[in-house]
């Protein structure tokens, strides 16, 4: 029997494991097999000794499409969202630093993958929009990484206007560390520095850097999941996210 590809390539070279977002045929969105595979390859690299940094990457134009809205229309609609807290909590808790690589397209709950990061590099071809608002959501569990770290006025804009913008004002922002014409030699420079790093100091540095994100999940998780898996069950929403799915307009925006 041929075995199946996997939706996340991980590779381990010069003390940094690389896990690609690699599912082209639904543009990496968060499907739950996705998820399940970042999620081992992040405790698989947070338990190698031998393992410094972790770089979260895509292959293709598209980094992440957000939630796979082909299982978000299931039964359950918590599934999903405490899928998605829960890798988002993996990537902040684990105490190697984790960074995220972009060049190319971020919707909504890839935005979250983001936020969870310790630092993230952007190239040219980045695009970024919290498009949940034109399905009839909310950016609910992407905002417990999110909101402790974007500006308060520019959360408001982008929450509400689902506009598309680039890696300039991503970095402005807050949403992102840096806009690189070249990320790769940007993520270069990045690794370079956290090799001088102890495997102790990185991990204590990364924990006070993250308390705020910590505290945003030990508050608000559960009730960002509540709001989430209501918005998701709601009939706007899946009316929403069925026109999304037919390549129509909803039918507020008709």
């Amino acid at each position: 029997m041929t075995r199946e590809a996997p939706f996340v390539r991980i590779t381990t070279a010069d003390a940094v494991t690389t896990l690609e977002l690699d599912s082209p045929h639904n543009r990496n969105a968060l499907s739950t097999r996705l998820m399940a595979e970042l999620t081992r390859g992040l405790a698989d690299a947070a338990a190698d000794p031998a393992v410094r940094a972790v770089v979260l990457g895509h292959t293709g134009k598209v980094f992440c499409a957000g939630a796979d809205l082909s299982e978000a229309t299931g039964d359950d609609p918590t599934v999903g969202p405490r899928g998605l807290v829960d890798l988002q909590r993996a990537i902040v808790d684990c105490p190697k630093p984790v960074i995220a690589v972009v060049d190319g397209h971020v919707r909504a709950g890839g935005l979250g993958l983001l936020g969870a990061a310790d630092l993230a590099i952007a190239g040219p071809a980045s695009t970024f929009a919290f498009t949940e608002v034109r399905l009839g959501l909310a950016p609910a569990v992407i905002s417990l990484p999110l909101r402790p770290k974007l500006d308060p006025r520019a959360a408001s804009r982008y929450y509400l206007t689902g506009e598309t913008f680039h890696a300039a004002e991503a970095a402005r922002i807050g949403l992102i560390t840096e806009a690189a014409e070249d990320p790769q030699a940007a993520l270069k420079s990045v690794l370079e520095a956290v090799r001088l790093g102890s495997p102790q100091g990185l991990a204590e540095s990364k924990r006070l850097a993250n308390a705020e994100v910590v505290a945003s999940f030990e508050r608000d998780a559960e009730e960002r999941v509540g709001q989430s898996a209501r918005l998701f069950g709601s009939a706007e929403a899946q009316q929403g996210m069925r026109a999304f799915l037919e390549r129509r307009p909803a039918p507020w925006a008709e």
